[in-house]
């Protein structure tokens, strides 16, 4: 065995005279000194941390609360606000949408505040759709306290059963401050049905409607005009004026003469059954109603020049329905145009005006003398 293999098997001694060590302790050694630096390292990490904080808490206190505050305390406005901003709260809109419309329009200074306030108040689920006053620069409790239900920006304007659209064009230019004419051009442009040929008369249901300041004529008509159709639907007006041989717009013109003809609710299914009575004799139905309407006149009675009218709906001059509806009918009137009550009557007369009464006969004679009885109430009164 030579030198080289003692070396290699004892291990050969340093000038210093020291030996040297088999590779595999000196791959042990190094193992130990590199756990003992991660010892080490595992313990300052943490030290270092809680080093860090108390500067932060400490000397650099003042900033943490900065930071702190402003996560846990979000941008507000103090005051009330000033001026005068218009929101628009739309259809299902939540409470974080309605808080970034809110920052956008400077009402309030953070959505954060908003959300936290709406919360607090527990309105989260409770915002209502339409248009509320507020001021600029508000603080989120007094913004949140304006959006109450109540204190929304809307006009209640309720139509009655039986007015023309002319009278309706007035109503809702007193209420809303569009003008009449600005209601009729919108009349004009709005889609109907073919039959109505342009006309919306009949198509206005009269009810109550809740109309806001953004809303405009267009908007306001078709509003009307949706809640026709809906009652069209629920009536099953179409259906049911097929089977009485008429189309729906036909149904309408009948419900119409109907509503303006009667001066009682239960006078309408009577009233109903003397226009199909005389529909089916080929008589003249001699309305005055349909008379008074194509002349632009109002009243009960038309006046013998009223009569030699060329008017489309004088109604004593040409036989069948006039070419549409003559106002705006309602509900009773509709049902009672689809339901007529059973009768042989073909004439009747409001007798008594103030009293609505309204008498009904199957004699040209006896209507003579109820009609005297109408002229004598008339002129009497």
């Amino acid at each position: 065995m030579n030198d080289l293999d003692m070396d290699f098997l004892l291990g050969s001694e340093d000038d210093d005279g020291r030996g040297r060590s088999h590779p595999r302790s000196r791959r042990r050694r190094r193992g130990r000194r590199r756990r003992r630096r991660r010892n080490r390292g595992g313990f300052l990490a943490p030290m270092l941390a809680l080093i860090i904080l108390a500067g932060m808490i400490g000397g650099g206190g003042y900033y943490g609360y900065q930071w702190l505050n402003d996560v846990l305390v979000p941008d507000d406005y103090p005051g009330p606000g000033s001026g005068e901003v218009i929101i628009e709260i739309r259809q299902g809109a939540s409470a974080g949408e309605v808080a970034q419309i809110l920052v956008e329009k400077g009402v309030v200074k953070s959505v954060r505040a908003f959300t936290n306030a709406i919360d607090a108040a527990g309105m989260s689920g409770s915002l209502q759709p339409g248009d509320y006053r507020m001021r600029k620069g508000m603080s989120a409790k007094d913004a949140v306290a304006l959006l109450d239900p109540k204190r929304r920006l809307q006009t209640k304007v309720t139509i009655s059963e039986g007015m023309r659209a002319s009278q309706i064009y007035q109503k809702l230019e007193e209420a809303t401050g569009i003008s009449a004419e600005e209601f009729q051009k919108a009349a004009k442009a709005i889609s109907l049905p073919d039959a109505a040929r342009g006309n919306i008369e009949g198509y206005l249901f009269p009810a109550t409607y809740e109309i806001t300041p953004r809303m405009n004529a267009t908007e306001i008509l078709e509003k009307m005009l949706d809640r026709h159709d809906k009652a069209v639907e629920d009536a099953g007006l179409r259906a049911r004026a097929k089977k009485l041989g008429f189309t729906a717009h036909e149904m309408l013109t009948i419900a119409s003469i109907v509503q303006a003809e009667s001066g009682r609710l239960q006078d309408m299914p009577k009233v109903a059954r003397v226009i199909y009575n005389r529909l089916e004799k080929s008589m003249k139905l001699q309305m005055d109603s349909t008379v008074m309407y194509g002349l632009g006149k109002y009243g009960i009675i038309a006046s013998g020049t009223d009569l030699e009218s060329e008017s489309p709906y004088n109604t004593y001059r040409w036989e069948g329905l006039p070419p549409g509806p003559i106002c705006n009918p309602g509900d009773h009137a509709i049902e009672a145009a689809l339901q007529p009550e059973k009768g042989d009557w073909l004439y009747f007369a409001t007798t008594d005006p103030k009293r609505r009464i309204t008498k009904f006969t199957d004699s040209w004679e006896e209507f003579q003398k109820i009609r005297a009885e109408l002229y004598r109430n008339v002129q009497g009164g």
